[in-house]
């Protein structure tokens, strides 16, 4: 895991990708690795923004994202999305960061955490809750726009195309992510704990109303039929 800390470091990112009149992301990079990251911002009702799984952009992206809207939450999904939370944190004073309830001692020991999903305020556009199975370390954001809705999972959906080399080899064949929309195996290992609980869920979110698309915090985000795409990576559990 790269190591957190406040400073400003921009990596290689894309563009800021408008998705809904309410709904932005972007894919940057992670040092040393050839895994994709992909940050959703969100905004509320009263113009503040939701930011989840935070990558810090260069100087014109913030521009246009601190045009758009103040920063009021920032999301740290689970303990391995802690890379660029404190300085987020440092860059805005008054950020509330919330984390999942079962993450947030490892979470707590790189940046300060004002609270778990629990407090995040009630919202018409955006809904925080736990993912059954997982004992809390990870949840599910759901997003609600005039197009339709989104689901932003972080790693407990993958959607990772195979690589080459030495990485592709272990992402492909040992920790199973790549290929694919999927439940990868290191997660399995690391955070499913109730797999019929967590299966039954993704089942449930696969029903949400008018799904247009799902967000994953690492590589392409799902558009072509996510609803049943859903129900197939709940099969494979």
């Amino acid at each position: 895991m790269a190591k957190a800390d406040s400073e400003w470091r921009v990596l290689r990112h894309g563009p800021i990708e408008k998705r809904d009149d309410n709904l932005w992301s972007v894919t940057g990079s992670l040092p040393g690795m050839s895994l994709k990251r992909v940050m959703t911002v969100v905004r509320l009702d009263n113009g503040r923004l939701v930011i989840h799984s935070a990558v810090a952009l260069d100087d014109d992206a913030m521009a246009e994202i601190e045009a758009w809207g103040r920063p009021g939450f920032l999301l740290v999904p689970n303990a391995y999305h802690r890379l660029d939370a404190p300085a987020y944190a440092e860059r805005y004073p008054d950020l509330k960061v919330l984390c999942p309830r079962g993450s947030r001692k490892k979470i707590e020991a790189v940046v300060r955490v004002d609270g778990d999903y629990d407090v995040f305020p009630e919202d018409s556009m955006v809904e925080l809750r736990y993912l059954d199975g997982l004992r809390e370390v990870e949840g599910v954001m759901i997003v609600r726009s005039d197009g339709g809705s989104t689901l932003v999972f972080n790693d407990a959906v993958f959607n990772m195309p195979h690589g080459e080399g030495i990485p592709g080899f272990i992402f492909r064949h040992l920790t199973a992510s790549t290929g694919g929309p999927r439940v990868t195996r290191l997660f399995r290992m690391l955070a499913v704990k109730d797999k019929a609980a967590f299966k039954a869920d993704l089942e449930r979110l696969a029903d949400t109303p008018d799904l247009k698309r799902i967000i994953v915090s690492h590589h392409r985000t799902i558009v072509d039929e996510p609803a049943a795409v859903l129900r197939r990576v709940a099969a494979s559990l």
